[in-house]
């Protein structure tokens, strides 16, 4: 829902609706400073309402840094290469995308790996086996998996497949 352009905010209307739009979906800083920009708040403002959406916990790096990579991981099926790199364009610390990164455990991310490399490999309808395995390679690498795990699930899915 777009705002009129010419509407400006007081300070208490813009934060209550940051309040909101915090409360409604964990949100990352830089989030929140582009929405109030939009808002066309000035930047003392800005520092003000931040300051306030932090100290009542409405904003909070590290429990949006959790959130996002268990989300992402989870519904996505993001590795963890793609986590990290969408948390730092996020301009999220190092502490909080390390600390967020511990919210998958080493099981879980194996299985969730496991599982989307044979649906993808069985599904995959090309037949000439190079451009299979370069396909299926491309997914996995775009969705954020390390090359090594990739590389060793490709040869065993090909050996598999080369048996039946």
């Amino acid at each position: 829902m777009k705002t009129p352009s010419n509407k400006s905010f007081t300070v208490a209307e813009a934060q209550i609706k940051l309040e909101y739009y915090c409360s409604y979906q964990e949100r990352c800083h830089q989030e929140v400073v582009a929405k109030l920009y939009d808002l066309k708040m000035i930047p003392q403002a800005i520092d003000m309402i931040i300051v306030h959406l932090i100290e009542h916990n409405f904003l909070n790096e590290e429990r949006f840094a959790c959130s996002f990579a268990r989300g992402k991981h989870r519904i996505k099926s993001w590795g963890k290469i793609r986590i990290v790199n969408e948390l730092k364009f996020r301009k999220i610390s190092q502490y909080n995308i390390n600390t967020a990164l511990k919210e998958i455990t080493p099981d879980e991310y194996l299985e969730t790996f496991h599982k989307l490399a044979e649906n993808n490999w069985e599904n995959m309808r090309e037949t000439y086996l190079i451009k299979k395995r370069k396909k299926f390679c491309d997914f996995l690498l775009r969705k954020g998996w390390e090359s090594n795990l990739i590389y060793e699930k490709v040869k065993a899915l090909e050996s598999s497949t080369s048996s039946d």
